[in-house]
């Protein structure tokens, strides 16, 4: 008391103002919490007696709530400090590294790559991965199934095989007609042959070579006799189809020509020379001249104008084909053949031809075992999808008739 009055109130202090003007206002303590904190500072004597709960008589009244704006206080009018909240923490749980399941790994790539396929720039790039995919696979598969299927080529009409040794074309051991001794596959000296001129002796010597006299397909007589026997060809031409056979396996190793092709050929041209009343004389050539039609353009021919001035043809407008063979008058000019040492390269002898044909077949580096350069040198002879089939038929008949 200042003046000697009992004043029934108290008046709160106003909350001392922070140090700095930057702070919050102070916080207010729960309701209720002025009154437990007079209590703890004034004693059991000063407020409510825990007996009885009377009021003594010089004790004054204590607010149980707050009585102004500026917010509750004690009996000393100091403001009390705030408990702290006393609520539970929500932890926040800490990202370590862990094991991912794979199955997980697999379902999140999966809608990451889904998610990214459906922006402007995955619609463009999804569908050109897959065709690369694709490319690839077919890539691959050809690069295994090709070599496979062209590995081991297989012959298109019926060859000479080691089956048949005595129906075969003689390739070594004596030749029927000419001598006694044996004589070496593709020997020196046959029109038409590269390579050395002698053959190496036992010693290391170069031997002279044995030149057959006449015509070297003579030599195969009595071959060519067996084989007309059982396929209808005469021998005379069956002698030149072999003979060139045997020419075109030293000049041209990698063709591997059969005579059963040349033999074909021959048939479906003019019956082996025997077109238009023609007969083949013993020494090969025809009795008459074999000209075909004037290559004019009609008749689903070709246009081919003279080449020749008609000198192997007769014709000075239109060039024909000529003899057993058929050849083209350009043609014979650049592939024509002296096949039996007469100095003279005719197309109406089937030694000539015969061996021309196979040389004009080989061209290219062709490997007539293989169907593809089959079927494309006998469609550069005629390119008539007919004509190649029967050109077909007819060599296979003669291989299975001959047992070549």
């Amino acid at each position: 008391m200042v003046d000697g009055e009992r004043r029934p109130t108290v008046r709160p202090l106003r909350p001392a103002a922070p140090p700095d003007g930057d702070a919050g206002p102070v916080p207010r303590p729960r309701r209720g919490a002025s009154a437990a904190v007079a209590a703890r500072e004034s004693g059991p004597g000063a407020g409510v007696k825990p007996e009885t709960g009377a009021t003594t008589p010089d004790a004054e009244p204590v607010s149980d709530g707050p009585t102004s704006e500026s917010g509750p206080t004690g009996t000393d009018g100091a403001a009390p400090e705030p408990k702290p909240p006393t609520a539970g923490r929500r932890r926040v749980p800490f990202a370590h590294a862990g094991r991912v399941r794979p199955r997980q790994l697999a379902v999140g790539a999966a809608r990451a790559t889904r998610a990214w396929s459906r922006r402007p720039s995955g619609r463009t790039t999804v569908p050109a991965l897959f065709l690369l995919v694709l490319v690839g696979a077919a890539v691959a598969a050809g690069a295994v199934l090709v070599p496979a299927a062209v590995r081991k080529p297989e012959p298109v009409a019926v060859e000479a095989t080691s089956a048949a040794p005595v129906l075969g074309v003689p390739q070594t051991g004596a030749v029927p007609g000419l001598t006694a001794t044996p004589v070496p596959t593709g020997r020196p000296g046959l029109p038409g042959t590269v390579g050395p001129t002698g053959t190496p002796s036992a010693g290391g010597a170069t031997a002279t070579p044995v030149l057959p006299t006449g015509r070297p397909a003579d030599a195969l007589s009595g071959w060519a006799q067996r084989v007309a026997a059982t396929t209808g060809i005469p021998a005379v031409a069956v002698q030149a189809y072999g003979y060139a056979e045997l020419v075109l396996a030293q000049t041209h190793r990698s063709c591997q020509l059969s005579w059963t092709t040349l033999a074909a050929i021959g048939y479906v041209e003019s019956r082996h020379g025997s077109f238009g009343g023609a007969t083949l004389l013993p020494n090969g050539l025809t009795s008459k001249e074999i000209l075909g039609a004037p290559l004019d353009g009609q008749g689903g021919r070709s246009r081919i104008l003279d080449t020749e001035q008609g000198r192997l043809d007769g014709d000075k407008t239109y060039d024909r084909a000529l003899g057993p063979m058929q050849f083209i008058p350009s043609t014979w000019q650049e592939i024509g053949a002296d096949a039996d040492n007469d100095g003279v390269k005719n197309p109406h002898d089937i030694d000539d031809a015969a061996l021309a044909a196979g040389e004009y077949l080989c061209q290219g580096g062709r490997n007539l075992t293989i169907p593809g350069d089959w079927w494309g040198a006998i469609l550069s002879y005629n390119d008539v999808r007919r004509y190649a089939q029967e050109v077909f038929t007819k060599a296979d008949e003669y291989g299975r008739s001959s047992g070549t």
